[in-house]
């Protein structure tokens, strides 16, 4: 939370149990610290960082040193300052997770607990959503638990069979256009349709549906990462999945690796998997009707496998595009899918 670079723990004004442990007026001493929470355990100095950790459960504080004190085992040399705090939930700074959401803030939504790629040997097939809501109703109707559900949803599903199995959308979105025809077999031929592919927008699930407009059949899948200094960021729950691969090892027919793509996979942890595309990236430059600038800049698009991976500038992936078999798509290029684009 605080670094001696930027010197900042002093404009955060901190209490516990009503008691300010640190503001302009209160410096956070060992002493300081010692008796506000009181000490359950001993110390761990780190002599490589010379830095003493002392830790509660869920907090952590670290204690600048100089460089020429010697610690001892279990004791900090007076008046020593709080370099570093660490709040995070659990028991071990470590192993921490998110904590569970609160049943005041499902707000009678659904999300999704953990969203797994189902695929066969050739690529993606559908989607098992793990769910949970929670919190709907009003007084003595009120849910007093979250609930968990698993729901499949496949390529070629039907719209009915989607909002059967995830309930209706927070929103539908239909393509105004196609930017990629041009990268078609044919982008000269016009192709008559009364209506226009759309979307189903789970913003909640972090997942986005393409429906073809003449079957109403599912051709494509968004997930999304809401990776900060993303331009959708915030409009989407981040989706955690999970990619499962099986890489062959080079020189052999039989042995296989097997691996998981999750959602905090970096863009060269998963070339090293798949390998380096053979063809370079599309460009994906994103901006609003009403502001034609985008403050983040583009992201570059590669495609392996019927995946289309999203790329930020900082290597983190912001959505991955997963798209049935041949017949059932027309381009590979992650879509325009959220009403705000």
């Amino acid at each position: 939370m605080n670094d001696n670079r930027f010197n900042t723990l002093h404009l955060c004004v901190l209490s516990f149990s009503g008691v300010h442990f640190n503001s302009q007026a209160i410096a956070p001493t060992i002493e300081q610290i010692d008796q506000s929470f009181g000490a359950t355990h001993p110390g761990v100095y780190n002599a490589a960082e010379q830095l003493f950790h002392l830790n509660f459960r869920g907090l952590s504080f670290s204690f600048q040193l100089d460089s020429w004190n010697e610690a001892p085992k279990y004791e900090i040399p007076h008046g020593a300052m709080v370099k570093r705090m660490h709040i995070y939930t659990g028991n071990n700074l470590q192993e921490t997770k998110a904590p569970a959401m609160p049943l005041a803030c499902f707000m009678g939504n659904i999300f999704a607990e953990c969203v797994d790629v189902l695929r066969d040997g050739a690529g993606p097939l559908g989607l098992k959503l793990r769910l949970l809501t929670g919190g709907s109703g009003l007084g003595v109707m009120a849910d007093a638990k979250v609930r968990y559900l698993e729901r499949s949803i496949f390529f070629g599903d039907s719209c009915q069979d989607v909002l059967g199995a995830l309930g209706s959308p927070h929103k539908v979105f239909y393509k105004s256009e196609d930017k990629m025809k041009i990268h078609s077999p044919s982008p000269h031929k016009q192709v008559p349709s009364k209506c226009n592919d759309y979307f189903f927008n789970y913003f909640t699930l972090g997942v986005d549906i393409l429906f073809d407009s003449t079957t109403h059949l599912v051709k494509k899948f968004v997930l999304h990462t809401n990776y900060p200094g993303h331009y959708n960021f915030n409009i989407y729950h981040r989706c955690d999945f999970k990619i499962p691969l099986v890489i062959k090892k080079e020189g052999t027919d039989s042995q296989a690796e097997e691996c998981i793509l999750t959602t905090y996979s970096k863009w060269d942890q998963i070339q090293e998997l798949l390998g380096h595309p053979m063809e370079k990236p599309v460009v994906l430059h994103r901006s609003s009707s009403a502001n034609n600038t985008n403050p983040f800049g583009s992201t570059f698009c590669f495609g392996l496998q019927r995946m289309i991976f999203e790329v930020m500038q900082n290597n983190h992936i912001a959505s991955v595009t997963l798209y049935g078999a041949p017949r059932t798509t027309s381009h590979t290029r992650p879509e325009s899918s959220a009403s705000s684009h």
